[in-house]
């Protein structure tokens, strides 16, 4: 258990008095905390730890002194609750914070994060939280916003706001979660305590999207693949694409996109996925052989996306967007072409591939391996949503 006692430091001041400190101890080391208090050896009673008569206004200078020792003993209360082992410095940064709220604002602080993700070439995670960020200020109408503001209560609000407005489950859980996001960092960082912490009680479980997967049937992917497209040259690189993410397991556009002629070894490709850092290794079948030979002039990256070397985060993120809609709007272009009725975007080659191999009959377990999922469960739930043929055919038993 640590210890505290108001004390007049040694040391003098240019005006001959001395500063009033908190001392506290612990583990036999002691802190000094400054207050906003100083006085000469006479007015100070050593053995009280407080003024005495001699000091003006004594009685008000020491029931200050009072409220700084009840709040220093708070921390050490909740400090004691919270933690087998705490330390003088964990003491330190827990009572500044609860001695200095205003640098808990919210806003100052998101901006630090958002340019650190920047500055890390994170700029689609930078976008997220500043969309977040300007969202909850239009909500909130408070620049001096600060953690201890944002209660479940405060949440509540907020997802009602967001719904107002057109919110989705699925938008409304992006914006919670950075938010989330941010408060834990805060905690990281000493601007806000696990205390004070709402997400305990509002889950943002409950906003899972529900928007629904959509898949091809090998059958559909064929007719894409073979497309007639010498009338339609600008539709070549989407369906090129396409046919090469379906048969490289589902390789996601922005991997795709920085695919590099140095990933490539003998008939394999080597990458490893932006989004969870996992590493793939790819057999390069005969559809995937034939589009990497159709863009084998390109000197560095393999696809025509980015058109140069060392490019900024910022300039490939803009560029990413910008191919991306084109991408989307040639699909379903290419979609009516092949008599191919179901919505197709950039990521129905990833849902078709899982979709394509449990409908061969692969084991769940290879299909999970395959799209590089960390859980089988998460596979299994995937393999659900996507293939609806069994039930389809149970219902036309009805018939």
């Amino acid at each position: 258990m640590a210890s505290l006692k108001s004390v007049l430091r040694k040391t003098q001041l240019k005006n001959g008095k001395y500063p009033i400190a908190l001392r506290v101890t612990k583990d036999r080391k002691s802190k000094f905390f400054k207050t906003p208090f100083e006085s000469t050896i006479n007015e100070w009673d050593s053995k009280k730890g407080r003024f005495n008569k001699r000091f003006t206004n004594y009685l008000k200078a020491n029931r200050l002194l009072g409220k700084i020792e009840d709040r220093a003993l708070q921390v050490i209360s909740d400090l004691e609750f919270s933690a087998d082992f705490y330390t003088l410095q964990d003491f330190e940064n827990r009572f500044r914070l609860e001695s200095n709220p205003i640098a808990r604002k919210v806003f100052p602080y998101w901006d630090e994060i958002i340019e650190e993700m920047i500055s890390a070439g994170q700029i689609g995670n930078a976008r997220v939280n500043q969309e977040t960020k300007n969202s909850l200020l239009m909500f909130s109408k408070k620049t001096d916003l600060l953690f201890t503001n944002i209660s479940v209560e405060f949440l509540d609000k907020y997802e009602v706001f967001l719904r107002s407005r057109g919110g989705t489950d699925g938008g409304i859980g992006v914006k919670m979660r950075a938010l989330r996001a941010i408060f834990n960092r805060a905690i990281l960082r000493g601007l806000a305590t696990e205390k004070e912490y709402p997400f305990k009680i509002y889950k943002i479980s409950k906003l899972k999207g529900k928007g629904i997967k959509k898949a091809l049937n090998i059958e559909a992917i064929h007719k894409i693949q073979n497309l007639d497209l010498e009338a339609y040259p600008t539709l070549v690189n989407s369906r090129n694409y396409f046919i090469f993410s379906f048969y490289t397991r589902g390789m996601n556009f922005a991997d795709m996109m920085q695919l590099k002629w140095s990933d490539i070894s003998a008939d394999r490709i080597y990458y490893q996925r932006s989004k969870t850092k996992g590493n793939f290794i790819i057999k390069i079948l005969p559809p995937v052989e034939k589009i990497l030979n159709y863009y084998k002039s390109n000197p560095y990256y393999i696809f025509p996306i980015l058109l140069k070397k060392n490019m900024t985060p910022k300039q490939i993120d803009n560029r990413k967007k910008k191919v991306l809609k084109r991408y989307n709007k040639d699909l379903r272009e290419l979609g009516k072409m092949a008599n191919v009725y179901e919505s197709i975007t950039s990521y129905v080659a990833r849902h078709s591939f899982a979709n394509c191999l449990k409908q061969k009959g692969v084991a769940t377990d290879i299909i999970s391996e395959s799209m590089g999922h960390q859980d089988i469960a998460t596979t299994k739930a995937y393999l659900k949503e996507l293939d609806v043929s069994v039930i389809d055919d149970a219902n036309a038993l009805l018939l």
